[in-house]
Formats: structure tokens, sequence, C-alpha cells
């Protein structure tokens, strides 16, 4: 995002009403622009070449490249832009594997006005997961195998089906120090910066520069990256609690 102007949002759907929808509602905040639209994943990555945005709300569904496909395109092309998903309904196993692929974040299409625009500020800043406790509750649907489907909808279980992409132990966390440790599991957990301050009497600066750190060594793009990885490494253990 840049210091000196208002958040570029690039609005990704392959419906029009709705892409009219989120216009409206975004387009009423001086912090926020509207750079473009894209109807399929294809021009969704095209456009994210050719208008830099800072954040791209995308749709999974779509004609000609769907939104999985489009998500890892941009994430491998370099691109800065934060992605968040659009789904219908919290435990979709298109929006888990729209996570894996280098989305930030995802949201439900019925959202409220205020929530987006928060979501859409949230994830420019790179600060914070939206929706923690939705996010964790879909991670550990999805990671473990409880009821996991591959991208294509298929019950898992069969060739195609989700599962974790790294060792049960990644030798990477090796080079973790403890206290670092310490901050991926809060961050798994869906801790904000302020939070993790608070529980391990630190400055919400000096969580930033663990967190900085925490992603350079592991090669990860962002926190939610931060916190699938955690699952899909098992250093965080799924519980059974109801959200």
């Amino acid at each position: 995002m840049s210091d000196n102007g208002p958040v570029r949002v690039l609005l990704v759907d392959d419906q029009p009403l709705l892409r009219m929808g989120f216009r409206l509602i975004l387009e009423g905040e001086d912090d926020l622009s509207i750079v473009g639209e894209a109807s399929n994943g294809a021009e969704a990555v095209r456009h994210v070449r050719e208008l830099a945005p800072d954040v791209v709300l995308m749709d999974v569904r779509m004609p000609v490249l769907d939104g999985i496909e489009a998500t890892r395109a941009i994430a491998a092309s370099g691109s800065d832009a934060k992605i968040i998903i659009l789904t219908t309904f919290d435990l979709d196993e298109y929006a888990f594997a729209a996570l894996r692929a280098g989305a930030s974040a995802f949201l439900l299409k019925d959202v409220a006005p205020a929530e987006l625009i928060s979501a859409v500020r949230v994830v420019a800043s790179g600060d914070a997961v939206v929706a923690p406790r939705v996010t964790q509750r879909l991670l550990e649907t999805y990671v473990r195998g409880a009821g996991g489907m591959d991208p294509a909808g298929t019950a898992g279980g069969g060739q195609g089906a989700v599962s974790p992409a790294r060792p049960a132990r990644d030798l990477l966390l090796e080079d973790l120090t403890p206290r670092e440790n310490e901050m991926l599991g809060a961050m798994a957990e869906g801790l904000s910066n302020a939070e993790i301050a608070h529980r391990y009497f630190l400055s919400e600066a000096t969580v930033k520069t663990h967190v900085r750190r925490i992603l350079t060594k592991l090669h990860l793009r962002d926190r939610v990256q931060a916190v699938v990885y955690a699952y899909e490494t098992g250093l965080v253990v799924p519980s059974n609690a109801d959200y």
C-alpha cells in the first residue's frame, strides 16, 4: 500500500451486480480506490500486472480461470497485491485451497459493508488475519483431513484430496529461535500483534520485527501463510472446540 495515497482495490467476480455492490460500498471511503474490475481469473492476473492493486477481492468459482489458480499465479508473479477470497459459506474447501495458494484472507459474500471496508484496510496493512476464529476453524477442518475435500469439490481420501504440502516437521523450523517459535504459535491462534505483545510483555514494534523475521526464515508471503504453515507442519494441533 502506498503511504501517499488510497488503498488500490481490484474487484474480481463473474457477477456484475456483486462487483457493483462492492464498488458502491468501497468507493464511499476516501482512503480506498477501485482501480479496475475483472470477470474471470485470467483477467484478474492481467489486471494485477497492469494496474498494480494493493488488494484484490477475488471470487473463487469463475469461468476461464478460477480464483484458486488466479491467486496462485498472482502470488507466484511476485506481486505485492494482497488477495481476499470471496466465498458463499465459511467452511469452503475452495477458500482453504485459495489460502494455501497465496490468499491473505477470505470473506463471505454477504459480509456487512463495515466489515468489508475494515477487511480491505487490515489486509492492505498486512497487520492481522481477517476473521481469525473463522479462519482457524477453516484450517482445522481442512488441514488435518477432517472432512477435507480437494479443490474440485471431491470428497477427501482420493488422489486429489487436500493434504499437507510439507512434511510433519519442516527443517526450516530449526532456524527459528525459541521466541520466534512462540510467536508463530501465537500467530496460528489468530492473535493480532497487539494481543501477542500483551501475552509476552513485548512492544508491538518488537512483535512486528519477530513476525517479519519468521516470514523471511520460512519463505512465507504473509501472516496467513504462516498460520497455514503452522497447521500443516503440525506445530499447531487442531482442537475439537466449537466456534
